[in-house]
């Protein structure tokens, strides 16, 4: 009697996503042959079969035990989550065939992980995308990291399975920051574990916040592009590109051999128009709309490129337009930014020099904390009604620390719509969120927490032009405790505080 192998998919989890296919190829086995998890969604067809279950760790052997079956003459169906043919049991049964076996073969398809995520997450898939395992028991992690480098630089959206495991912590964060290398950080990003099984969970978050958090290998990770757009919870993206330049100068509009002023900071335009008004040829870099829009501002004449730019778009138009400096006066806690100019200066041969603004943080002020971790701990212990002035990056972490429900939070941010909705997206209250642009004078801080019934506040070490003194002199008025996060420590290769420093650099290097 001539056998037949059905190779079967299933689907995610539950049993409405099964195709109709799938569930006449089990009605007509009668040898059934899965990890036992993936019976529990197909119980009701199962009725009567010879079953086998070889443990998690025995792919080969269920291929081997089900072809073995089938060229006995029975009718099996050897089953897989997902869809059979994807990083699943069909390739090893093939492996495993022999060219004159005789029974007949079906390959099923079912609705795959990638397909199961996507739609909980809305449409990230819209456009070109690719997938990456991130194990490496059958595949060289050199190779995954050289894959995942190459989808990084084509800013295609990608789909990361088999995350993390309890032996193989690291080696989502060594993609993660492999992405970052070329994609934006603001890139949305949908994070799903379960899908469509008990105790699904979905959320969405910016590419820089992926690094922060914990995984395990019932999750998935959808990476967008830089197309990509959040709406309604959901985030998409678009079916087509009308508009493949995404910052706001074209590249042909920009000088060449120009200092490139890497700002987004009210100083960092200060030092840019200082620059320009001594001779110097100066282009504005800024990460955001927003921050280009306030480079204009300040810096009337003085070229703009901002946007949403991985450092494979930077790398380019630096080479491009042949830029002669890089002088980084960002945010003192972008540390992302200047870890990437760093890069970039080494790889392209441009001097690199670091303008950060003094600290003006005195011991008697507040209390310093060494990290995110350690001052949303803090805060919790000494306060009921926290007050942060963190900026909208870290709020993840305050907001999901142990404790932190049992907490009022009270947050400032930077009148960003993504900003705000993702202080909405984490919970916190409409009434609880002060959008605007600072900085802000003590009388109005001490106003503000007074309204607010404020007691704890949580800052960063801004220095003076981001309103640190004003914040520090307001929680002292009103005697509440302050919290202040220490600044990030990089190794720059050229480091001033002032602005006739940067100068006197510049001179030193001839320029």
């Amino acid at each position: 009697m001539k056998g037949v192998l059905n190779l079967v998919s299933v689907g995610p989890g539950f049993l409405d996503l099964v195709v109709p296919r799938a569930e006449a190829a089990l009605r007509e086995s009668d040898v059934i042959v899965a990890y036992d998890l993936y019976l529990r969604w197909i119980e009701p067809w199962l009725a009567g079969k010879e079953i086998h279950t070889p443990p998690l760790t025995q792919e080969r052997e269920r291929a081997m035990l089900a072809i073995e079956k089938a060229r006995s003459g029975g009718r099996v169906a050897l089953i897989s989550s997902g869809d059979i043919g994807i990083y699943a049991m069909a390739a090893l049964a093939f492996e495993e065939m022999n060219e004159d076996d005789e029974y007949e073969v079906n390959v099923v398809p079912g609705v795959t992980s990638a397909n199961a995520c996507a739609s909980l997450l809305g449409s990230p898939l819209s456009h070109d995308f690719a997938t990456l395992s991130l194990s490496d028991l059958l595949c060289p992690w050199e190779w995954i990291e050289a894959r995942g480098r190459h989808i990084a630089e084509a800013d295609l959206a990608c789909v990361l399975y088999n995350v993390q495991s309890a032996g193989r912590k690291q080696g989502v964060y060594r993609i993660l920051n492999i992405m970052l290398e070329s994609k934006s950080p603001q890139t949305w990003c949908g994070v799903v574990r379960n899908a469509y099984r008990p105790g699904q969970t979905v959320s969405i978050h910016r590419l820089d916040e992926l690094p922060k958090m914990q995984f395990d290998m019932l999750t998935t990770i959808v990476i967008g592009n830089r197309f990509t757009r959040k709406k309604r919870g959901h985030i998409f993206t678009p079916r087509g590109y009308n508009d493949w330049a995404d910052a706001k100068s074209e590249k042909n509009e920009l000088p060449e051999n120009a200092l490139w002023v890497f700002s987004g900071t009210s100083d960092g335009n200060l030092l840019a128009s200082e620059l320009a008004g001594r001779g110097y040829p100066v282009v504005i870099s800024a990460a955001t709309e927003y921050g280009g829009e306030a480079a204009e501002k300040h810096c009337p004449g003085v070229p703009v490129w901002a946007g949403r730019l991985g450092v494979e778009a930077r790398r380019q138009v630096l080479a491009e337009r042949q830029a002669r400096v890089l002088v980084d006066a960002t945010h003192p806690y972008a540390n992302l930014i200047s870890e990437q100019l760093i890069g970039l200066s080494r790889a392209l041969g441009i001097p690199y020099l670091r303008y950060e603004r003094p600290s003006s943080h005195a011991a008697h002020e507040g209390e310093m904390c060494e990290s995110t971790e350690q001052a949303a701990n803090r805060a919790i212990t000494l306060g009921k009604r926290i007050f942060l002035a963190t900026g909208s990056k870290d709020l993840a972490v305050f907001l999901k620390a142990p404790g932190a429900m049992e907490r009022e939070w009270f947050v400032r941010l930077t009148p960003e719509p993504e900003f705000i909705q993702r202080a909405i997206d984490l919970g916190l209250p409409r009434s609880h969120i002060c959008a605007m642009q600072g900085p802000f004078s003590q009388d109005f801080n001490a106003a503000l927490w007074r309204g607010w019934q404020i007691d704890c506040v949580v800052t960063k070490d801004s220095g003076n032009a981001g309103g640190y003194q004003a914040k520090a002199a307001a929680a002292r008025a009103l005697n509440i405790p302050l919290l202040v996060i220490s600044r990030p420590k990089l190794l720059y290769p050229h480091v001033t505080s002032t602005f006739d420093a940067v100068l006197q650099q510049l001179q030193a290097w001839n320029i």
